[in-house]
């Protein structure tokens, strides 16, 4: 999966089927901006991204690739390569953009909020890259259009969820890709977890209602003594030898690799977020059958659940 990246030349840009409302050229690239169809989001949920990733978005290259890693472990060189047409559906800061760019010959980074400047800063420097402001519901792109295609950690914070999978899905060509991340509903867990769950889901529910100062703020201090326990805990029973296998029973044991940077953006993304829906593995399945993907393949690994599959060729 590794290549060198291409400069990409006008006639190999991206071609969209509907004209922007506005294009906004900023210091390093032009970006299309077009209608934002609201009859499937969430408004303060896409606003609150924005925020979000514009408070968020100088991410170290270790960490990108660490986490990359993680989302794209079962991404194979048979589904991507250096003829690769990519979408990032619900890019927000471009961090998964920026992973991919260099294994494909090009990538759209969509997102229909303000996240989308804090991706072109992140993107600089990343060529084959083209950013354009847009909902799941209204991409400006033909059906078929792209080989592979991904949208990880964003659907579950659609209002309809199934239907913005086949929105994204319909514009991937029939035997390409799509990768999905969704928020798993701990179905395999105890009692005591889901009991956890239940609680950062109140608190969720009060802090996501904050003006945004206020909720970063209230966030950074879940992030130290709400995420940080259970991380430094996790961390010593590491360092004491103790298997993965039991490390991997106490919440938020993923993030026993992970720098504070990272947790502080994700207690922002978990508590700040108004919107969030979680599904079992069998929903996710089934949702993306009835998407028309086939050949579906679950990691067994963090994050759960992400999954991938093949549009049917019929």
């Amino acid at each position: 999966m590794n290549g060198v990246l291409e400069t990409v030349t006008e006639q190999d840009q991206i071609a969209i089927n509907q004209e922007p409302v506005k294009r906004v050229k900023t210091a390093h690239r032009e970006i299309a901006c077009f209608m934002i169809d609201d009859s499937n989001i969430d408004k303060s949920t896409v606003d609150s991204f924005g925020e979000e990733w514009k408070a968020f978005h100088a991410f170290a290259a270790r960490d990108m690739q660490r986490l990359g890693d993680s989302y794209f472990d079962i991404v194979t060189e048979e589904m991507i390569g250096q003829n690769t047409i990519a979408a990032d559906f619900g890019c927000g800061s471009g961090r998964w953009t920026k992973y991919i760019a260099p294994k494909v010959k090009r990538v759209a980074a969509i997102d229909p909020s303000d996240a989308i400047f804090a991706a072109d800063e992140l993107l600089a420097g990343t060529p084959n890259a083209e950013l354009f402001k847009a909902s799941i519901s209204n991409l400006p792109f033909a059906d078929n259009y792209f080989d592979f295609g991904f949208s990880l950690g964003v659907l579950h914070h659609i209002p309809d969820t199934a239907q913005a999978m086949k929105d994204c899905v319909k514009k991937v060509k029939p035997g390409g890709w799509f990768l999905v991340y969704l928020y798993y509903n701990f179905e395999d867990r105890g009692f005591l977890f889901k009991t956890l769950y239940k609680l950062s889901n109140s608190i969720r529910w009060v802090v996501s209602k904050f003006p945004s100062g206020l909720k970063r703020f209230v966030c950074n201090i879940l992030a130290v003594f709400f995420y940080m326990p259970f991380v430094l805990f996790s961390r010593l029973l590491r360092f004491l030898g103790v298997s993965r296998k039991f490390r991997s029973k106490i919440p938020l044991h993923g993030y026993e690799g992970t720098s504070f940077y990272i947790i502080r953006n994700d207690a922002l993304d978990r508590f700040g977020t108004p919107l969030e829906q979680r599904f079992s593995r069998q929903q996710i399945k089934t949702m993306m059958m009835e998407c028309g993907l086939t050949d579906i393949q679950f990691s067994e690994k963090i994050p759960f659940w992400h999954a991938i599959g093949k549009r049917a060729l019929t």
